[in-house]
Parts: structure tokens; C-alpha cells; sequence
């Protein structure tokens, strides 16, 4: 949990303020290897339901069409820790079940980790017949809030199947917004897991740019993204977790029991709006 730790203070800056809008220089830069794509997934907390061995609650995958027996089993992965402990709530309050199960269940916690770690574990067991597969499970709202958006645009929806992340744009043909950090002028672009959060980087950049918007891509585009484009931007992409979990990061215990630097009011930079066109948007929509 030490790379959620070391997000804290920067996640809490970019949640509780709104950031000015900074042109993000033409850098070289290579493709991000496997450890970068992951570290960049560190800062996002997911939270799995696990017994008092730390292992995560699973179930066998289904039979597959031709009736060939499946070896590998699936297991939960919650963007909110609070609808993963409504779950264990659910099944220690059902009935009718059997005595091992309800010892069993009388042991299920909340465990977090950092997307990173589901990533990396992916990559190394995609070539196991017996291994672990993660079924993402996004916060309803958020599902809500996107499809919402896909609307607006036109897009004829009725379902989201991946975890919804949204970035905003200075306008649909042209790049994404990024921010300057005071404390230490690093430039971003955050990709936002809130709509919330989004939104509010929204309203400061659109008396500037009036066609600004919200754009709505799922994770799996995000991390194909990272994996398979050399664009310089993509080394100062963020990925900002909910609010809901940056107050989880809040409460962990800090890197030799000193809690991280507070920052202080008002912490970001100004800087003059630029031209847009720094960046290029990354991945489309997934169109359900």
C-alpha cells in the first residue's frame, strides 16, 4: 500500500482544488514500459472481499458453450470500498446457509489494493489455465453519470461494461485539458474516476473555452492506451481516484509513521490558458 500512501497528498490536492490550465510541452518520450503503465495504475485504490487469510472470495468461471470444464475461478473488484462491504453485509444477513459457509462468510473483510497489483497480476498469469480473472465492479453512479454523457453526445446506450473514466477536453476535436501543481510545477493530465471531479475541472476552463466538454472512456482503453502508444503526453497522464477513496487514502498509515505534508490552501499554480491542441485524445468510447 506504500504507492497509495505516496499518492495521498497530491490525489487530495487535485480533489479539493480546481486547477489552472497549462500547455503541456512537445517532450520526447518512449513508449511507458510494463512498470510505468503499473505505477500509473497505483494510485487508483480497488477493494477486494478476502477471508482472514487475505484471500480473495471467488467462485469457479461457468461452464463454457461447448461444455468444456473451466479451470480458472473469478473474484470481485470494487471501485468502492463501501459498496464491497454491502456485499459481505448481504451475504453474513442471508439465510439459509450452511454451517461451514456461515463460518466462512463471518471471516470476509474489505481488502485493499492498488489497481497496479491487479494489472501486474494479469500480466503474469495471462498464459495459466488455472488462474485468476478480476470482474470489475464500477460505482453505480458513476455507470449512471457516463451513460448520461454518452447520451448527450448521441450515442445510442443501454449499458457501460467497463469502469468509466473521465477526461476533459478543450473541445471533441481537440486535447485534453492538463494542470499544473505548484508545490512542484509538474504538469498533468488527469483522467478522472468521478464525474464529480471532472466536472469541476470542467467549470473552470469553460468561460475560456466554451466547447469544452467531458469525454467518456473506459479503463480498458485507458490502460491499452498506455500500453501501446509512444505519445509524449502520456508520461504526465494521472489517473485521480474517487473522492470516496481519496479519503480512504487518508487514513492509511504514512511512510515511517509521519503523516504527509498538508498542502497548503490555494497550492496550484496559475498559469494563462494556452492554445489548445497539446495533446491528443487517447482512447474512444466504449460503445456497448
Amino acid at each position: 500500500m506504500k504507492s497509495l500512501v505516496r499518492w495521498g497528498a497530491t490525489l487530495g490536492l487535485i480533489g479539493s482544488t480546481l486547477l489552472s490550465t497549462v500547455f503541456v510541452g512537445n517532450l520526447p518520450v518512449l513508449a511507458l514500459t510494463e512498470q510505468q503503465v503499473k505505477e500509473k495504475l497505483d494510485s487508483v485504490p480497488v477493494y477486494l472481499i478476502t477471508n482472514s487469510q487475505g484471500l480473495p472470495l471467488s467462485r469457479p468461471l461457468p461452464d463454457a458453450q461447448n461444455g468444456q470444464k473451466p479451470t480458472g475461478s473469478v473474484t470481485g473488484v470494487y471501485l468502492s470500498r463501501q459498496e464491497a462491504q454491502s456485499f459481505i453485509k448481504e451475504l453474513q444477513n442471508a439465510k439459509a446457509k450452511d454451517p461451514k459457509m456461515e463460518e466462512v462468510v463471518k471471516s470476509l473483510q474489505v481488502t485493499a489494493v492498488p489497481l497496479g497489483v491487479i494489472y501486474q497480476q494479469l500480466q503474469q498469469s495471462k498464459n495459466q489455465p488455472n488462474r485468476l480473472l478480476f470482474a470489475f465492479k464500477p460505482v453505480d453512479t458513476e455507470v449512471k453519470g457516463a451513460m448520461d454523457l454518452l447520451r448527450q453526445s448521441g450515442q445510442q446506450v443501454k449499458e457501460f461494461k467497463s469502469v468509466p473514466v473521465f477526461a476533459v477536453r478543450f473541445s471533441p476535436e481537440q486535447g485534453y485539458v492538463p494542470i499544473q501543481l505548484k508545490a512542484d510545477n509538474q504538469q498533468l493530465i488527469p483522467l478522472f474516476l468521478s464525474k464529480q471531479d471532472a466536472q469541476g475541472l470542467l467549470t473552470q476552463v469553460k468561460p475560456k473555452f466554451p466547447k469544452a466538454d467531458i469525454q467518456v472512456i473506459d479503463v480498458d482503453g485507458v490502460i491499452k492506451t498506455l500500453q501501446d502508444k509512444n505519445d509524449n503526453w502520456l508520461s504526465q497522464v494521472v489517473l485521480v481516484p474517487s473522492p470516496e477513496s481519496r479519503e480512504y487514502i487518508k487514513t492509511l498509515p504514512r511512510e515511517g509513521n509521519k503523516p504527509a505534508a498538508a498542502p497548503a490552501p490555494g497550492g496550484n499554480k496559475p498559469a494563462a490558458a494556452p492554445a489548445p491542441g497539446g495533446n491528443k485524445p487517447a482512447a474512444t468510447p466504449k460503445r456497448p
